[in-house]
C-alpha cells in the first residue's frame, strides 16, 4: 500500500506506507468502546507535518487506500482492499450503535 488518504472534516490527510487494517482497527476500536481516541496522520504536501485526529462515534471520517505504483505490489494492494470491503459501515446509523 503506497498510502491511505483520509478525509476528515473536509480536510485531506494521509498516512504513508500505511497498514490499512491497522488504521481501520484503531477507528473501529474507538467506536466499539464508545470513547473517542486519537490517530496520528500526516498533513500537507511535500514535507508533511504530523497531525492528530480525534476518532469516535459521530465523528465522520473516510479512508481511501492508494495502491503502490509498483505493478508487483498492486496485486497485493488490490487483494487487501477487496478483503477489507466486507462488513463495512453502510450508513451513518450503523455508527450510532
Amino acid at each position: 500500500m503506497k498510502r491511505v488518504n483520509i478525509l476528515y472534516d473536509g480536510v485531506h490527510y494521509s498516512v504513508g506506507e500505511a497498514d490499512l487494517e491497522a488504521i481501520k482497527q484503531a477507528i473501529e476500536q474507538a467506536h466499539e468502546r464508545g470513547v473517542a481516541d486519537w490517530i496520528t496522520v500526516n498533513f500537507g504536501e511535500g514535507r508533511p507535518q504530523p497531525a492528530q485526529l480525534l476518532v469516535g462515534r459521530g465523528i465522520p471520517i473516510s479512508i481511501v487506500p492508494i495502491p503502490s505504483d509498483d505493478p508487483a505490489e498492486q496485486d497485493d494492494d488490490e487483494a487487501e482492499v477487496r478483503a477489507t470491503d466486507v462488513g463495512g459501515v453502510d450508513s451513518p446509523d450503523d455508527l450510532s450503535g
